[in-house]
């Protein structure tokens, strides 16, 4: 089941994405983007009470009146890894976001996995961002044209913190 993530719920967001990367790293920047009020949502695969995956989506300062998010992190336990669990929880962000009205979406990931949803630094190109240049910087419009105008895109304190 996934759903929004509760206050209950964050010890246990905190120790899967710290097993999840294998470091504090990512864990710590969750706690960054609460704390300073730049998360839109998190959302968590719930199986059978426990906590199995986690995503965060954060706004981003846009030169833009669009609504602009990124997408990190995404983690799901080691031992569910590969089983679709991550895959559910990055269809139903996105389904979300929409929802929320955002007008695309920003990941540094994988140039291997985030592509089977629509992601693609091409999409990217147009971006500029401390992220920008990268083949793991990835773009996807949920409204079209969202990324078809050079648009600059800042993102939280709580990203360059852990830089």
């Amino acid at each position: 089941m996934i759903r929004f993530a509760r206050a209950g719920d964050r010890p246990a967001i905190a120790t899967l994405v710290e097993r999840a990367f294998g470091q504090p790293d990512e864990a710590r920047l969750v706690e960054r983007l609460r704390e300073g009020g730049d998360l839109m949502f998190e959302l968590v695969s719930d199986h059978d009470g426990e906590i199995a995956g986690h995503l965060v989506f954060s706004r981003l300062w846009a030169d833009s009146q669009n609504l602009y998010a990124a997408l990190a992190p995404v983690a799901v336990s080691p031992a569910l890894q590969r089983t679709g669990v991550g895959s559910a929880l990055i269809r139903a962000s996105l389904a979300q976001a929409r929802e929320f009205g955002v007008h695309g979406v920003l990941v540094l990931g994988d140039p291997a996995y985030y592509p089977r949803f629509g992601f693609s630094a091409a999409d990217a190109a147009n971006v500029r961002s401390a992220y920008a240049g990268s083949p793991s910087y990835m773009a996807l419009a949920l409204e079209p044209g969202a990324f078809e105008a050079p648009i600059t895109v800042s993102y939280s304190d709580a990203f360059e913190t852990g830089r």
